[in-house]
This record gives structure tokens, C-alpha cells and sequence, in this order.
């Protein structure tokens, strides 16, 4: 990716992020003089039915257009919609292509191999920004944990981002999930790291580039043996 990336622990289209997604519009690669081009992508919550599809759809939308962008909400929600060739073609001309909440599972299935995701890649080489809350941020990691599983299992993600694990929610995680993160924290190899970002806060970077928290909380960056934790404004590095 040449353009930017944002991961968010939580609050997608809240008014509690509108600092993170100004800033996102502001250096998300729009032309001078023109709106910037958003597109929400509800993929992740593709199973929930047409009511949840339909409910983060109108939130992108109302969201972005208040914050003064040309925003549309692409309904890929299976392997059928994520392979028209309408909307990959809105996808590949975007400033910036936000993927909403969900089943992270389901997000990288439904993704993988198809039109809309080679879209998108386009879009990212050419400088467009991603951002991705929840769901959307996980998959961008090596692996996807199995929460059925406390961690001992997971999943292949996209590996684009690098570290081994991203966590949502982190500061939101009850008692009995910490061993969830000691699980993955055990797993890690020699040089890898996970991620946990907080709820109402984004990590926002570049490939080579440091990375900067944004918004209410934090993010928190583990080793095998250490963690850090970095607050609004303070930058830290993810590795090549």
C-alpha cells in the first residue's frame, strides 16, 4: 500500500471519531478542489441480515456526508456481491474505503481472491487510504485468533500489516478473555509483535513509517516478552 492505513479499536462512524476520519479526508489523496470520494463497505456484517447490512450502511453514509465527503455505501456482503464488477469499479476510484464491524472470519473469506479486494489493492497503490474498525482492522494481520478457542487456534489473514495479531476492543476485553491475550502473547515468534487498540481510538501510519495514536485511549504493542502502551499523539514503530 502506498496510501495510508488506519485500524480502529472501535466507534465507526461515531461522532466520537470524527477527529480520526477529518483527519483520514484531509490525507487520503483526493485532488485538490474535489470532495473526497469515501466508500463504506458492511462486508463484515454480510450474515446479519439485511437490517444490520442496511443499519451500517446509512451510518457510513450519514457519517461522511457530515463531514463533507462524496460518500456511497457498497452493499459486498457474499462472494457474489464482492465479484460484481459495478462495484469494484466504485471501489477502485475511492480516496478512501473504510470496512465497518463484524465477523473478521467471514470479512477475509468473503474478500479474499475477489474483484472488490483486487479494487481496493489498486486503489491503495495508488495512494487511496484504508481504514478499517473491528473487523476490518484484524483482518489486515497475519492471523485471525479463534475466540472459540481462547486463541489457541487461529485463522490466515491478508498479512499486510506487520504483526502477527490485531485486537479491537482491547481495553474492553473482561477478565476472562485475558487469557485470550497471554494465549497469542505465547504464540508470537522471535521479532513479532501484536496489537490491541482501545475502543474510540485509531492507529493511523504508513508502511516504513511510524505509526500515531488517535483519539480517547490506547493502543499497546506486545512482544513475546514486553508490551508498551502509547497514548493519543505518541508515535511508535511496527517493524518492516
Amino acid at each position: 500500500m502506498k496510501g495510508q492505513i488506519a485500524l480502529l479499536g472501535s466507534g465507526e462512524y461515531l461522532s466520537v471519531m470524527d477527529d480520526v476520519d477529518r483527519y483520514l479526508l484531509a490525507n487520503c489523496g483526493a485532488e485538490d478542489g474535489r470532495k473526497p470520494r469515501v466508500v463504506c463497505l458492511p462486508t463484515a456484517a454480510g450474515r446479519e441480515g439485511d437490517a444490520s447490512v442496511s443499519r451500517w450502511s446509512k451510518m457510513g453514509v450519514d457519517h461522511f456526508t457530515r463531514l463533507g465527503a462524496d460518500v456511497q455505501a457498497v452493499p459486498v456482503i457474499d462472494a457474489e456481491s464482492a465479484n460484481d464488477l459495478n462495484h469494484a469499479s466504485v471501489v477502485e476510484d475511492a480516496d478512501l474505503i473504510y470496512f465497518s464491524g463484524g465477523d473478521p472470519g467471514y470479512l477475509h473469506r468473503t474478500m479474499k481472491d475477489s474483484l472488490v479486494w483486487q479494487a481496493a489493492e489498486k486503489a491503495w497503490a495508488r495512494g487511496a487510504t484504508y481504514a478499517g474498525c473491528s473487523a476490518g482492522a484484524m483482518i489486515l494481520g497475519r492471523e485471525i485468533p479463534d475466540f472459540r478457542t481462547l486463541g489457541m487456534r487461529s485463522f490466515s489473514a491478508f498479512g499486510i500489516v506487520p504483526v502477527a495479531f490485531v485486537m479491537p476492543h482491547f481495553d474492553a476485553i473482561p477478565l476472562f478473555g485475558k487469557p485470550l491475550v497471554s494465549a497469542l502473547r505465547n504464540r508470537l515468534k522471535d521479532g513479532e509483535v501484536m496489537i490491541g487498540v482501545d475502543e474510540d481510538t485509531a492507529i493511523i501510519g504508513k508502511f516504513n513509517e511510524e505509526w500515531t495514536v488517535f483519539g480517547k485511549a490506547k493502543a499497546h504493542v506486545f512482544t513475546k516478552e514486553e508490551n508498551h502502551s502509547y497514548a493519543a499523539g505518541e508515535k511508535f514503530s511496527l517493524g518492516k
